[in-house]
């Protein structure tokens, strides 16, 4: 179910809303995951950091730490090449170092120039497919048995408006963020029965984010809600007044 007329879009979290949580948000080092990051700390969650490059994890990080939330966890990781050797190891240094973990924001992607579909090539084709959709899988099952054993956990799945609209040069990246929801849907009917982990998806639409930039150059960034915006979503879907929410596709 796409766009559900009841879901909070303006939600408000109460300050300890992640208090005693950990939440693990991909893509932390600029954009909606960096904002994403600094939500869940301000709100008290401990942050594990996942991106590609070291050195704007770092920034997240100082930012938490300049605005007092707790320590977080870095971890950098290159999701178009990394395998399940990685993502086990991963799971379990989270689980080692963290010692629980009670949320996923699945908030990295991989986006390449806008160009109809017979310009694209199969290489780029699977590139888009192991960041976008596969590696969110892979590090979800990796970490499943810890979201599990959180008394409530969820995973938050970031899809695209081309993906549920979809248009002409999207291809690739509009594809391979549609097949989130399905995704969702089908662990959260698996899940069902055991409790525990939700898994749900937003559609953030236009905000204001690097990303944005690549797919609309001319766009005037100003007139676009900032990815802060956004992360009050995210904060309401990883907090425990969600915990009806399962396997839903949210249009912000």
């Amino acid at each position: 179910m796409t766009d559900p007329a009841d879901f909070p879009r303006d939600y408000a979290a109460p300050p300890d809303l992640l208090a005693g949580r950990v939440i693990l948000v991909t893509g932390a080092g600029q954009g909606l995951g960096q904002a994403v990051a600094l939500a869940c700390a301000r709100h008290g969650a401990t942050v594990v950091l996942l991106g590609r490059r070291q050195e704007k994890l770092d920034k997240t990080y100082d930012a938490i730490a300049e605005a007092g939330g707790a320590e977080p966890a870095i971890v950098p990781l290159d999701l178009a090449s990394a395998g399940t050797p990685q993502f086990d190891e991963l799971a379990n240094l989270v689980k080692r170092d963290v010692g629980a973990l009670s949320g996923i924001a699945h908030c990295a992607s991989h986006f390449a120039p806008l160009t109809p579909l017979a310009n694209q090539t199969l290489e780029g084709w699977l590139t888009m497919l192991r960041v976008n959709l596969a590696a969110p899988f892979a590090l979800t099952r990796a970490c499943l048995p810890f979201l599990q054993a959180a008394p409530d956990s969820s995973v938050v799945f970031t899809s695209e408006t081309h993906a549920v609209h979809p248009r002409a040069y999207w291809g690739a990246y509009a594809v391979s963020k549609s097949a989130l929801s399905p995704l969702a849907t089908i662990w959260a009917d698996e899940l069902e029965h055991l409790g525990g982990t939700r898994m749900n998806v937003l559609v953030p639409g236009p905000i204001a984010t690097p990303q944005r930039r690549q797919t609309h150059p001319a766009e005037d960034a100003s007139k676009l809600r900032p990815a802060e915006w956004a992360a009050r979503a995210y904060l309401y879907l990883l907090g425990g007044a969600s915990a009806a929410w399962r396997g839903r596709t949210i249009e912000l």
